[in-house]
């Protein structure tokens, strides 16, 4: 069994991929699109994935307020998650990604990747701290 990690945006989603033992997330790659609405392939990526890593759950993050209440963009992701469902027959699970851009911000100063490059990576890292933290609270 394998968990999928996403980290859905207006033009990109990060992906990230659990080991089979539930242990690690890892980076997977990341989906980009021309704009919001153009998610049709997008969509077809995800079923690619989750049929390629026999994946059995989405867990996807919840853009939460840092007061905890939801926003515009925690609406879109609403209807991205019930997209995914019905697409993927598979449950996706919300995961409050609040400070995820800190730590994959964090993350990536650790590994010395230049200031410049660093844009290209976030959504990739994100979905990876997202995933990871779920993991995390399943051995709690």
């Amino acid at each position: 069994m394998r968990i999928l990690g996403l980290d859905y945006g207006s033009k990109t989603v990060g992906v990230a991929i659990s080991d089979p033992m539930l242990i690690t997330a890892q980076g997977l790659e990341i989906i980009r699109r021309e704009s919001e609405g153009k998610i049709r392939k997008t969509y077809q990526r995800i079923e690619e994935i989750c049929k390629e890593y026999n994946v059995e759950k989405i867990v996807l993050g919840h853009p939460k307020n840092m007061d905890g209440t939801d926003g515009e963009r925690a609406f879109k992701t609403f209807e991205f998650k019930e997209a995914l469902e019905r697409r993927t027959g598979l449950p996706v699970i919300l995961w409050d990604e609040r400070l995820t851009s800190v730590s994959a911000e964090n993350i990536m100063i650790e590994s010395k990747i230049r200031r410049e490059n660093r844009k290209q990576y976030v959504d990739e890292i994100a979905a990876m701290v997202i995933l990871q933290n779920y993991l995390e609270s399943l051995h709690n």
